[in-house]
């Protein structure tokens, strides 16, 4: 089924291409390193265009984005490969289920057009697995030859039952997971897309409440930001906003109570200066709350609001101490997650979505694009979702984040 797809090897990205994963060399401690294969277009095809079909699938929650991805990868198919069958599945993995009796969308030039102009996913989104053997079934009775699948950890796992199964039945498909999570916590992708474009909205969400605290005496903002494991949207949206007093990340946890305690340290704030800014990813402080047995439809365990838990708890404690506060509650999320993407967000969109089209087309399956070190690489899907990556607390990032609030590393 390999076809040559071109003379000019210029163009192409050699099989033999490596992205190493560690960018930095410490020459004292040497650290074996990591190489993944390199994305981008390959000279010999395995599918034949013109008698390829594809389908894009989205899944989980909304991200700024996921119409960005639809439309590069359907432009990248038509324009550059000739791909002319591209199906649309609704409504996440259960359009691989006929049963669930959602239409397919064949899509078209007109019908992808203006829609990186507008939020959301014009496929449409849903949470929670399908059965692998049907989802298969539903591959084969239809004769599709690459599917794409958008979404977070969830997703990369439905993708992977996807594989197995295929392989099982040694049916031949190419099944390329384009990895998307506010929370940025996929292994060995070091941005997902989305997440620029939250930060941004974020920081207009901590501006605004900076604005209600310190008009107010005793101003207390609290903005509760996404990230269940990972804390990456709040550190970058403290950093860039330069307005937070403290950010609390499920990466570290905190006491409420004590002379070195959160409560203490606020207090000592709005003496100070009379107002506070606190920035609270939805994963944090889990351990100060009931533990919870529910999940959601993604088989997650549903967590405890720390945003409500904390205004409610700061509120008691100040009428415990006789202290007058005015606090004003913000949880933005969804607001954030329907946004349209910032311009940075869209040109990884783009090169993600081209990165994932050249992979099918050249016969790649069970793998996920990434971003890595300005590089675009091939992740197998068993190390992607091998766990969840979080905010390293000896990095960068979480000192510049200490650094921005003047916070302790630890509130005990």
């Amino acid at each position: 089924m390999s076809t040559i797809y071109g003379d000019n090897l210029a163009n192409y990205t050699s099989d033999a291409a490596r992205v190493r994963y560690r960018l930095i060399e410490n020459t004292d401690a040497p650290i074996p390193d990591l190489r993944f294969e390199m994305a981008g277009p390959r000279q010999t095809l395995y599918w034949e265009p013109a008698k390829t079909r594809a389908a894009i699938v989205t899944c989980g929650g909304l991200c700024p984005g996921l119409n960005n991805v639809i439309r590069s990868v359907f432009l990248e198919l038509y324009h550059r490969y000739g791909v002319r069958d591209v199906w649309g599945l609704r409504f996440g993995y259960e359009g691989l289920n006929a049963a669930c009796g959602h239409e397919v969308l064949h899509l078209t030039h007109e019908m992808v057009d203006r829609i990186h102009e507008h939020g959301g996913t014009i496929l449409g989104t849903s949470r929670g697995p399908q059965s692998p053997e049907v989802m298969v079934d539903f591959l084969q009775q239809n004769q599709i030859h690459l599917l794409f699948c958008v979404g977070g950890d969830g997703t990369l796992r439905g993708a992977k039952s996807i594989v197995d199964e295929a392989e099982k039945r040694g049916f031949p498909v190419s099944i390329i997971g384009v990895p998307k999570t506010i929370d940025n916590d996929v292994m060995y992708v070091q941005r997902t897309f989305g997440v620029m474009t939250a930060i941004e909205q974020a920081r207009r969400v901590l501006e605004s409440a900076h604005v209600e605290a310190r008009s107010a005496y005793n101003g207390i903002g609290l903005v509760k930001l996404m990230g269940r494991h990972a804390g990456f949207v709040t550190c970058g949206a403290t950093i860039s906003s330069g307005e937070v007093n403290i950010a609390l990340i499920p990466e570290v946890p905190f006491a409420l109570e004590g002379k070195d305690g959160l409560f203490a340290y606020l207090h000592r704030r709005l003496e100070r200066r009379q107002h506070a800014v606190i920035a609270v990813a939805e994963g944090a402080g889990q351990s100060l709350m009931p533990t919870q047995e529910a999940y959601d439809a993604s088989g997650n365990r549903k967590l405890g609001d720390i945003g409500l838990f904390l205004r409610d708890q700061i509120r008691s404690y100040a009428q415990r101490e006789g202290l007058r506060i005015d606090l004003k509650y913000f949880d933005p999320s969804y607001y954030i997650r329907s946004a349209v993407t910032t311009a940075d967000d869209a040109m990884l969109c783009d090169q993600l979505a081209r990165s994932a089209v050249h992979a099918a087309m050249a016969g790649r399956t069970d793998m996920v694009v990434s971003m890595w070190n300005s590089a675009y690489m091939h992740v197998p899907i068993d190390m992607a979702i091998s766990a969840s990556k979080q905010v390293e607390l000896e990095g960068p990032l979480w000192a510049a984040c200490l650094s921005a609030t003047g916070q302790p590393e630890v509130f005990k």
